[in-house]
């Protein structure tokens, strides 16, 4: 396994601009509508990353009359969600897996909701979990009740191939509805794209219409930039200007911006994009913050608190069980190493109130998980010289990552 050491010169003040990739979520959606509607339509500023590259390549393989056809959407958790439901109500025979990971990853959730509305999908080693083999056909659509507290993307992966179902679909979300920005994404671009998409409390009415074929450019990626703010948070910054970001995002994660308020970093918004300035850190005993809404931004906030040692006490935090990796777990082993102790105190919920121990000079892993590469690295302005392992693992998002930090003059990234 190879590994990065990461270390923080602190020299002049950082200043310019740093590209952030284009918007995944976006990105992700726009493929799997566009390819429904069967139009032709140019999209540009695509995202050019893993999770991406396999939405991509699996949309281009044509179902073989003759055998099953096999996609393999790595560690690519999104893409595994969109098309299960999107494979399901295209013809052909498909067998999706994925890695080793991907294997422990539940999607019965979604696999029930969709077999009741007609889909053919069989377990192909474990029930519950992914592989799957699907035999395609349009799907007759209709009723369906889901439970809405475990993950948008099996709300937003039946509500994009809906308008294709015979009888559009009626979607009843039971308990808690987590990340409804990213309900309120797939619904604001199905809207562009020409579908007629209601949702109103806990029922989402979708009906059967076919997309509009029309040209798209995604805007940039709110997570991705969350490093960023981390990094100014974290260091002597004079500015960071992060072009196609813009204050009307679709994404939920544009909340970043208020969430780093209190942690000193301000932000101005112009035709480009963004610029994040230092502001004054405001005085807080505990920073308390529900993430029920931007869990991605989560593993961030955590590792900045962690460095200019705010205590906090985070909820919101569920679906982190059921990422890339547990990310609560991850995020207890690996800041322990660096000396935090963290408590999970109840479910969903993460806290650091102030209690240390020892380092253990030990080196970070990531758990094939980017964003836990991408949070603690920054905080070697903060906590000293870093040894991360697995770095590349950034390719699923932010492929460019290592490459911006390093630009700031300030970080510096040797093997």
């Amino acid at each position: 396994m190879s590994s990065y050491i990461v270390k923080y010169s602190n020299g002049s003040k950082i200043s310019g601009t740093f590209k952030v990739p284009a918007s995944k979520s976006i990105s992700n959606r726009v493929l799997i509508i566009n390819a429904l509607a069967k139009a032709g339509a140019k999209l540009s500023n695509i995202a050019s990353c893993d999770d991406t590259d396999v939405m991509v390549k699996a949309l281009s393989q044509s179902p073989s009359l003759d055998k099953v056809e096999t996609i393999d959407i790595g560690a690519a958790g999104t893409s595994m969600r969109f098309l299960t439901a999107y494979l399901s109500n295209t013809p052909g025979e498909w067998l999706i897996t994925g890695t080793q990971r991907m294997k422990e990853r539940p999607i019965s959730i979604l696999v029930d909701a969709l077999r009741s509305v007609g889909a053919k999908i069989e377990y192909a080693e474990n029930e519950g979990f992914p592989p799957l083999r699907i035999h395609g056909a349009q799907l007759e659509g209709g009723d369906i009740e889901i439970d809405g507290s475990v993950s948008s993307q099996y709300i937003s992966a039946l509500m994009m191939s809906a308008p294709y179902m015979k009888k559009g679909l009626s979607i009843k979300l039971l308990g808690n509805i987590a990340s409804v920005p990213y309900i309120l994404m797939t619904q604001s671009l199905m809207k562009t794209y020409g579908a007629d998409v209601e949702f109103s409390g806990d029922l989402i009415r979708i009906s059967s219409k076919k997309y509009d074929g029309i040209d798209y450019s995604a805007e940039g990626d709110w997570s991705g930039a969350s490093y960023w703010y981390e990094i100014c948070a974290l260091t002597n910054t004079d500015k960071i200007s992060l072009p196609y970001l813009f204050k009307d995002s679709l994404q939920g994660d544009s909340v970043v911006a208020k969430i780093f308020e209190p942690l000193g970093v301000a932000t101005e918004y112009n035709q480009e994009g963004v610029l994040l300035t230092k502001s004054i850190r405001k005085v807080m005993d505990v920073y308390e913050f529900d993430f029920i809404k931007c869990p991605d931004l989560a593993q961030t906030i955590v590792a900045t608190c962690l460095a200019l040692d705010q205590k906090f006490k985070f909820s919101g935090l569920k679906s982190l069980k059921i990422k890339e990796t547990d990310r609560i777990a991850a995020l207890i082993r690996e800041f322990g190493k660096l000396g935090f102790i963290l408590t999970e105190t109840g479910e969903g919920e993460l806290a650091w109130l102030g209690e240390k121990k020892d380092a253990t000079g030990e080196s970070i892993d990531t758990y094939k998980d980017h964003r836990m590469a991408m949070a603690i690295a920054p905080t070697s302005a903060k906590l000293g010289e870093l040894v991360i392992n697995d770095p590349m693992v950034v390719t699923k998002s932010y492929p460019k990552f290592w490459d911006e930090i390093v630009k700031t003059g300030v970080y510096k990234v040797a093997e």
